[in-house]
């Protein structure tokens, strides 16, 4: 019997690297989708659709996505009906964003805000965390490689994401400690207790026995 595929969705600024600590159980298989340029003014449930389209549509699948991925895998789900919607340190709607990005959304901050400055703050982040030196260099590379171009059209979909409830069920890891999308405005199904947003770079082992429960049904 064929394994299942888990096509994977990296975080906003991220791609597939962020997930190198992530394993699957035995029949399961990794693949990544990578990020397409955005079109003009295209919003966040347009370019899902667009992602959607490179899985096949004959095999079932599960989707997992991470932060501004998760948000993608939400919009994805509720036309490609994965067999399980797993989100990690994400959120299930805009009503779940913190009430500090929603005000900043009439303002436009995303058309004026220096992205340089914002990529030279989350690499110079990076030294106070709780990676390894090896994973603190491969985020800072990342990073560093991210397109200022795709980020600043990802930062404006996210402000101006408009969506119904997700379809069918969401499973939904969050760390208690996650500055970025706080746990408090979230509605998780699975908690990593004292985990931030990057807990798949440093706390993978809780990250992978939970994603190894879910998909084995037993939470």
């Amino acid at each position: 019997m064929a394994a299942m595929t888990v096509y994977f969705i990296p975080g906003l600024g991220a791609d597939k690297r962020v997930f190198k600590h992530i394993q699957l159980p035995p029949g399961y298989s990794i693949e990544h989708i990578n990020w397409l340029p955005p079109e003009q003014g295209e919003s966040l449930t347009h370019y899902a659709a667009r992602l959607a389209a490179m899985i096949p549509d004959k095999d079932p699948f599960c989707l997992v996505g991470l932060s501004f991925g998760g948000m993608l895998a939400t919009e994805i789900s509720k036309f490609r009906h994965p067999e399980k919607t797993i989100l990690i340190a994400s959120i299930q709607s805009p009503q779940e964003l913190p009430f500090y990005f929603r005000w900043a959304a009439p303002l436009k901050l995303h058309k004026i805000l220096p992205i340089g400055l914002f990529q030279q703050a989350s690499i110079a982040k990076r030294l106070f965390t709780t990676e390894t030196s090896e994973d603190k260099e491969l985020l800072r590379k990342i990073i560093r490689e991210s397109d200022p171009a795709f980020l600043r059209w990802a930062m404006g979909a996210i402000l101006e994401w408009k969506t119904e409830q997700p379809i069918g069920k969401i499973y939904h890891i969050h760390g208690t400690s996650d500055r970025l999308l706080p746990i408090r405005y979230t509605h998780p199904t699975h908690l990593i207790p004292g985990a931030g947003h990057l807990m798949v770079m440093n706390r993978a082992p809780e990250i992978n026995q939970t994603l190894a429960a879910i998909l084995a049904g037993n939470k």
